[in-house]
C-alpha cells in the first residue's frame, strides 16, 4: 500500500516556511491506518522493548496501538502541567519554537528497554528530549520508530547514538 499518498503537505503551517506533514487523511482511512500501525509495530518489535514512549498528541495515535499490539507498557509524554503526578521535564527546540515536555517521575524503571514512537521525525529535537527524559530515569532507549522521516532536515545528525527506523522517508 502506498501510504505516502495519504499524507498531505500543508505549506506555511504552523509558521511560514514550514511544510507540515498532515497525517489526518491517513487516519480517516482504516486500511491505510491499519497498514501504518502494522508496519510500525513490526519495526518496533525488532527492538524487543518492554515500554513504548510517545509524546502528545500525534505520538499517542501511533504509540498506544503499537504498545497494545506488542503487549508492552505505554508511557505518555505531555506538555507542562498536563500530567497529574510528580514529573521530570526537558526543554528543547523545534524547527519553529522552544518547547518543554514532561513525564511522570515513576514512568520508567531502571533497566527498561524503551522505544520512542512518533509520527514524523523532523529535526530530531523532540526525540532527543524524550531520550534525555528516559535516560534521567534510568531507562535505555533501544530504538526509535517513526511513520515518516524528513531526511532533508538531517535529524539523524542529532540522534547519532540511537537506532532509528522509519516506514517512510522524505
Amino acid at each position: 500500500m502506498d501510504i505516502k499518498s495519504y499524507i498531505r503537505d500543508v505549506p506555511d503551517f504552523p509558521t511560514e516556511g514550514v511544510v507540515f506533514k498532515d497525517i489526518t487523511p491517513l487516519l480517516k482511512n482504516p486500511q491505510a491506518f491499519n497498514y501504518a500501525i502494522d508496519k510500525m509495530a513490526e519495526l518496533t518489535k525488532e527492538f524487543n522493548p518492554n515500554k513504548i514512549v510517545a509524546a502528545e498528541a500525534r505520538g499517542f495515535i501511533f504509540g498506544a496501538p503499537i504498545s497494545y499490539k506488542l503487549s508492552v507498557g505505554f508511557v505518555p509524554i505531555r506538555k507542562p502541567g498536563k500530567l497529574p503526578y510528580f514529573t521530570v521535564g526537558e526543554e528543547y527546540f523545534l524547527e519553529y519554537a522552544k518547547e518543554k515536555i514532561e513525564m511522570h517521575v515513576d514512568a520508567i524503571d531502571p533497566n527498561d528497554r524503551v522505544v520512542i514512537v512518533d509520527d514524523i521525525l523532523a529535526t530530531g529535537g523532540t526525540a532527543l528530549a524524550m531520550s534525555h527524559l528516559i535516560e534521567k530515569l534510568g531507562g535505555t532507549v533501544v530504538g526509535m520508530v517513526f511513520l515518516g522521516e524528513l531526511s532533508f532536515l538531517n535529524p539523524r545528525d542529532k540522534l547519532k547514538e540511537y537506532e532509528i527506523k522509519s516506514v517512510l522517508t522524505y
